[in-house]
């Protein structure tokens, strides 16, 4: 959200500049220069937009890979009480 806000004020702050600028050259060069940043930043937003969706896309995927590991050692030790209990059922009594 924080990034959308920076976006849109860079869009209102290049058309508030266009406004308050008139039609000079050197104004108009302004314009045209602030009108690039405004681009380039908004090019940088995306990048790092996408950038956090792929972390977050890469942490789910590893929390979902620990979750399968947790119920499968789970198994594994529920399986081995079993086998534990097991051999001390069937081993000769002293």
């Amino acid at each position: 959200m924080q990034r959308f806000g920076l976006v849109l004020l860079g869009c209102l702050s290049a058309f508030t500049f266009n406004s308050w600028a008139g039609s000079s050259p050197e104004t108009s060069r302004d314009a045209a220069q602030v009108n690039q940043q405004v681009a380039r930043h908004q090019a940088e937003v995306q990048r790092l937009q996408q950038d956090v969706s792929e972390q977050e896309s890469a942490g789910q995927q590893a929390a979902e890979k620990l979750q399968q590991q947790d119920q499968s050692i789970a198994e594994l030790r529920k399986q081995l009480e079993a086998a534990r209990a097991a051999s001390k059922a069937s081993a000769p009594s002293h």
